[in-house]
């Protein structure tokens, strides 16, 4: 039997997510609810990240990144993928910051590529923040039954099921069960930050001016 990687976060436990985000924010001089509409999210959303009191999907953090102008890069380590083959006994699971839900990377860096892939791993009762943004994605259940929801209107997609939409419909999953529910998760939102979009890496700001400032142990400005 092939063994599972254990869940790993790889943003640095030492900077908080939300602290980060927030100085980026005021850095930038955007309010909440221009970070909010423009990333097709809720300003009650984006204030409860910054307080720490939610972890946003990986696509509401790409969405939030963008409209900082930050490579998502900045707030998040994720694996990365040479080759157009995975192992599963290799794949790393992560999460963003504290987040209920688990990631494997499965699409690979291709020259000009548009598609990314990832399977989530989603936990009994957890709902996604509602979200909108460019694109299109399809969702394949490989394990269990969750809920969808698409402007309002909701489908329940069971193991084997699939669903293919426009990406600037608002949508939101909900796994309704009490077990852990498994998603082939396939689109063209660049998850990832490896497509055109360079805002530059966090190295090469450090001590620039306009640069996100982070903060040491006694929330001092570095």
């Amino acid at each position: 039997m092939l063994k599972k990687q254990p869940q790993t976060n790889l943003h640095d436990a030492d900077i908080d997510l939300g602290d980060q985000l927030r100085r980026c924010r005021k850095e930038a001089k955007l309010t909440m609810q221009y970070v909010a509409d423009n990333a097709g999210l809720s300003v009650g959303f984006i204030s409860q990240v910054e307080r720490g009191l939610a972890a946003p999907s990986l696509s509401s953090l790409r969405s939030i990144a963008r409209v900082l102008k930050r490579p998502i890069s900045e707030f998040l380590e994720q694996p990365s993928s040479s080759s157009g083959a995975t192992r599963r006994s290799r794949r790393i699971s992560y999460r963003v910051a504290d987040g209920a839900l688990a990631y494997e990377r499965l699409s690979a860096n291709l020259p000009n590529g548009t598609l990314r892939s990832v399977i989530i791993h989603e936990p009994p009762g957890h709902r996604n923040e509602p979200i909108s943004h460019e694109g299109e994605e399809l969702f394949y259940l490989l394990k269990g039954e969750v809920t969808v929801e698409l402007d309002g209107e909701r489908k329940i997609l069971k193991q084997g099921d699939s669903l293919h939409f426009d990406s600037r419909r608002r949508h939101a999953t909900w796994n309704h069960t009490g077990e852990t529910v498994s998603i082939l998760w396939c689109g063209t939102m660049d998850v990832f930050g490896e497509d055109g979009e360079d805002y530059g890496t966090l190295e090469s700001r450090k001590g620039a001016q306009g640069a996100c400032p982070q903060s040491d142990n006694n929330g001092e400005r570095k």
